[in-house]
């Protein structure tokens, strides 16, 4: 009998690991070719590995809620044959961690508790996240001092918040000496004036619960959700501009043509095709609000990949991303919008459709809201809520005087980064939007 090695495989170039979420099958569990053996699940989207073999499971080399690297072995496969140690072709593993959970806050808290010393840190035995071992070399802090922070992590490992609240308040202390070292305890803080900290690391209140009420633990998603939103509004000092715009023209053009477009491309169109072809007009009149910050750089965007944040039936949200949205015609945008939405609600999206986004746009009105102040999803500077089309009296100047008639709608509210979009250019962009909204072709073929 021959043994093959089952590895992570490669889910895009942008992923590097992946969160094992339940086990299908069980050590000693017959496994047929493309059976699936797990479900695991990147930052948001969750997948299924399949078996490459026909054999019996042996040996299952992560637990549930570990994470696990691109190329790592997963599993032991029993199978028939004379050679042992076969695998599947190696793939190698990707050096950009970091960059990836900088990108989602509160990964870096389910990777594993325990790893081989050589594969994670020079000169200690306690296992650090890339995430950490970045923020500690950029404050230079060595490993002597990370092993004597204590961690409030698994078995106690050290977080990111961990860390981040130990500089802070040796920051704010100015004591520089080395921490005690106290494995099975949270670290305790020098004294510091509540005056001096920072609102973020204060304590916070304890919740009140009572007899009635439910305890309802955040699942997998919905933290990662939280953290992220978190971490924007503490990266990014948030500015909102309104702009309400007249979109008789566009919705008197859908009625008309998405009979007929439905039945010849065998797709409905909606409104967010319309808004996502608006917006990449505006962005190539507005380029700078297609930028990231890095420090004190700015990194102005090649491409226009708009993400386009939808609900989910569990309550959860995700942001799918199209790529190149600015050169694709109406056709195309609302195919992939269609694709990308039915796959979100299904969770068949691939771990790279919901990654470099470069701007998000985000319909509250699907939810019945006229407006909302949408959170910058990071690292992006801006994003775009667009709310309910309603019938309301406006007034219309003509050559004979003006007069009031019944008008289709909407307002658009745009959040932008603050450190690098003032308000001019935040403005101009929202009112750009609404001016190609407004102007809609009636007569415009598709």
């Amino acid at each position: 009998m021959a043994q093959y090695e089952l590895l992570l495989p490669k889910m895009g170039e942008s992923v590097a690991e992946a969160t094992v979420i339940k086990w299908l099958k069980q050590p000693g569990d017959r496994i047929e070719m493309d059976d699936t053996i797990l479900e695991i699940a990147t930052d948001k989207v969750d997948s299924e590995v399949p078996s490459p073999v026909a054999g019996k499971l042996i040996k299952q080399l992560f637990k549930e809620d570990e994470v696990a690297q691109v190329g790592a072995v997963i599993a032991i496969i029993e199978t028939e044959g004379e050679e042992k140690n076969t695998s599947q072709e190696q793939v190698p593993v990707q050096e950009t961690v970091t960059a990836i959970v900088e990108n989602i806050p509160g990964t870096e808290q389910l990777l594993p508790a325990e790893q081989p010393a050589e594969s994670s840190n020079e000169g200690s035995e306690r296992f650090y996240s890339p995430l950490v071992k970045s923020i500690a070399s950029q404050e230079n802090i060595t490993f002597t001092e990370l092993d004597g922070i204590s961690g409030t992590g698994a078995e106690g490992r050290l977080t990111k918040d961990d860390l981040l609240l130990y500089i802070q308040n040796k920051k704010g202390s100015g004591n520089l000496q080395k921490p005690e070292v106290t494995q099975s305890k949270p670290l305790v803080a020098p004294p510091i004036e509540a005056s001096e900290v920072p609102s973020s690391v204060q304590t916070k209140p304890l919740a009140s619960v009572g007899g009635g009420d439910e305890i309802i633990e955040m699942d997998r998603m919905r933290k990662l959700i939280s953290e992220h939103m978190v971490m924007s509004k503490h990266t990014s000092p948030h500015v909102t501009s309104f702009v309400e715009a007249d979109v008789t023209n566009m919705v008197l053009w859908r009625d008309k043509v998405k009979g007929s477009f439905e039945k010849r491309e065998n797709e409905k169109i909606t409104f967010t095709p319309l808004f996502i072809e608006a917006v990449t007009k505006a962005i190539k009149d507005f380029p700078m609000i297609n930028v990231t910050v890095n420090g004190t750089q700015i990194i102005k965007k090649k491409d226009i990949n708009i993400g386009m944040a939808a609900a989910l039936p569990s309550g959860n949200l995700i942001v799918p991303v199209i790529r190149n949205a600015d050169q694709y015609n109406l056709v195309g945008l609302t195919k992939s919008v269609n694709d990308l939405a039915k796959r979100a609600r299904n969770s068949k999206l691939k771990p790279d459709e919901t990654q470099n986004g470069t701007f998000t746009l985000t319909n509250v009105g699907s939810f019945g809201n006229v407006m909302g102040t949408p959170i910058i999803n990071q690292p992006q500077v801006a994003i775009l809520a667009v709310g309910a089309i309603k019938k309301k009296p406006a007034v219309l100047e003509t050559e004979f005087g003006d007069v009031i008639a019944i008008r289709h709608m909407m307002f658009l509210s745009l959040s932008y980064d603050h450190r690098v979009v003032d308000g001019a250019l935040g403005g101009s962009f929202v009112r750009r939007v609404a001016d190609y909204l407004e102007n809609w072709d009636v007569n415009r073929e598709i």
